[in-house]
């Protein structure tokens, strides 16, 4: 992405009334983020949706390339990268949102391709209850096999509780800010912040120097429920910023899902609500994620796999490997059982005969039997 390109494409998120949705059409109809700058008033009026007042608008906002340019000078002192929204590294999850930002700053290494996201969001004044709940769930989500990235806010309570149980739990982390990256908020937090980079990223769509304002928390909840294939709230009064990103999940037609509490409890009212009226799965354990995602559950299919073929300890190994990785080739497998070539065919060899495994093209080798 050259600079220039980029320096527009940056500009066109900070012109005052521009929403992405318009944004959007906007560049559409011109042909590119550049193009809307050359425009002329009636030429962006005949673009859908722009009527004569926000076509006004961009005109006396073109100055905004300016601040574009410090942003981007910005962004490569401290690292960060930005990614817009048609961009082939744009998160795949987000892009299908039709208010995702025209731009993401990213900074941190995460893969966004071929990976499970959930987003785990709830009060601020998280109850040790709560606080357990979130710490267990993550737990099995680690144990599960399956890895998934969590995603919050890195708000006081659950959210920062769900970013440390990743990190402790070694599973990648995202915390989505609601302002630019010349301040980490709250400040207590700038040393997790530090460690999701490291094991995960911080994201955010606002420029530094952005103003500090309400309607940032819900901009940014609509990330958080974008990036995700569910979110889960844990904890939540009757009001609360965790339930409008619940509501912004359910307008994506996203699976939402709440920890169930006691009637008496003020911090489950909000959690209790959302299953009452199903706008939210009852969520009990991580397994419950996994079901209703259509998630295979990793352990249980090698339990499964382990139940009536009878195989000798060298060779319940070599179904370990096999089991855990996937398809492996045959040189993989020899590498993580250190037994040589010779007697990885042999045993392989006696695995297809008793129907435990099963051969395929290339070398590859899958589990097929049931093991015992």
């Amino acid at each position: 992405m050259d600079d220039n390109s980029l320096i527009y494409k940056i500009a066109l998120g900070l012109i005052p009334g521009l929403g992405p949705v318009t944004a959007k059409s906007i560049i559409s109809y011109t042909g590119g983020p550049e193009n809307v700058f050359k425009a002329t008033k009636q030429q962006l009026m005949k673009a859908p949706g722009i009527g004569e007042y926000l076509a006004k608008t961009v005109i006396n906002n073109k100055h905004v390339t300016k601040d574009a340019e410090k942003e981007l000078r910005f962004l490569k002192k401290h690292d960060i990268k930005p990614l817009f929204y048609l961009d082939k590294d744009y998160p795949f999850l987000l892009k299908q949102c039709p208010d995702a930002p025209l731009m993401i700053f990213v900074k941190g290494d995460i893969d966004f391709k071929d990976r499970k996201f959930i987003s785990i969001v709830g009060t601020r004044n998280a109850t040790a209850h709560g606080k357990e709940n979130c710490e267990r769930l993550i737990k099995e989500f680690a144990e599960s096999g399956h890895n998934p990235i969590i995603i919050s806010g890195l708000a006081y309570g659950i959210d920062v509780c769900a970013h440390r149980a990743a990190l402790k739990n070694g599973l990648e982390t995202i915390a989505v800010l609601a302002h630019g990256f010349d301040r980490i908020y709250p400040q207590n937090h700038k040393k997790t912040a530090s460690e999701i980079k490291e094991k995960g990223a911080l994201i955010t769509e606002f420029i530094s120097g952005s103003k500090f304002e309400r309607q940032n928390f819900l901009r940014r909840n609509r990330i958080i429920a974008g990036l995700s294939d569910a979110t889960i709230i844990v904890e939540s009064a009757k009001k609360g910023g965790s339930l409008v990103t619940a509501d912004i999940a359910n307008s994506y037609n996203r699976e939402v899902f709440a920890v169930p509490g006691r009637l008496d409890d003020c911090y489950s009212e909000g959690c209790n609500s959302l299953i009452k009226t199903h706008q939210a799965f009852l969520l009990q354990t991580a397994k419950d994620v996994e079901y209703i995602l259509n998630w295979e559950s990793i352990n249980n299919t090698y339990k499964q796999k382990i139940l009536f073929v009878e195989l000798s300890e060298d060779e319940k190994i070599i179904a370990e490997v096999i089991n855990v990785n996937q398809k492996p080739v045959i040189d993989f497998i020899c590498k993580e059982t250190k037994f040589n070539m010779s007697k990885v065919s042999s045993l392989l060899l006696e695995m297809e005969f008793k129907g435990a495994v099963r051969s395929l093209p290339g070398k590859i080798y899958e589990l097929s039997g049931k093991i015992i």
